[in-house]
């Protein structure tokens, strides 16, 4: 799960996936683009949403993408296409590229919908973002688990 600074929409969907799949079969992760928050907890925010929601998102802290996490992981969600596109950026071979997706085509397959950036936005913003995460997280893990 990658967005821009680790601290809202990943961490987000990090959590909400991770919670919707057994720990011991699948390992799920978040990191950002960008430095900005390297080693942060979530913004207060995700966490709050997260934890009314029954999920803890506290202990995760912000790292930044490289490229070794194409070694790592079988499919990357982007957030949106700015951070798609500086994803696609460190792909190293085309079967890097293949792995990279925007996670709202799970919902609207070839729509390229983005999620929303919260961050300067209020508790409504974080709300939304949480309930279009939810529902990705839901149809990645239905097909995972099937």
């Amino acid at each position: 799960m990658v967005c821009l600074g680790n601290i809202c929409r990943s961490p987000l969907a990090h959590g909400i996936l991770e919670s919707k799949l057994p720990k011991d079969s699948f390992y799920v992760d978040s990191a950002g683009t960008a430095s900005y928050h390297i080693g942060e907890k979530p913004d207060q925010r995700s966490i709050a949403i997260a934890k009314s929601k029954g999920i803890d998102i506290s202990t995760q802290r912000a790292r930044q993408f490289s490229s070794s996490d194409f070694d790592k992981f079988d499919v990357i969600y982007a957030m949106d296409q700015s951070n798609y596109r500086n994803i696609l950026n460190l792909a190293k071979s085309e079967d890097d590229k293949r792995k990279v997706k925007l996670i709202l085509n799970e919902l609207s397959p070839n729509s390229d919908l983005e999620v929303p950036d919260p961050y300067y936005g209020g508790d409504q913003g974080f709300k939304t973002v949480y309930d279009l995460l939810d529902k990705a997280c839901e149809v990645i893990a239905s097909r995972l688990l099937n």
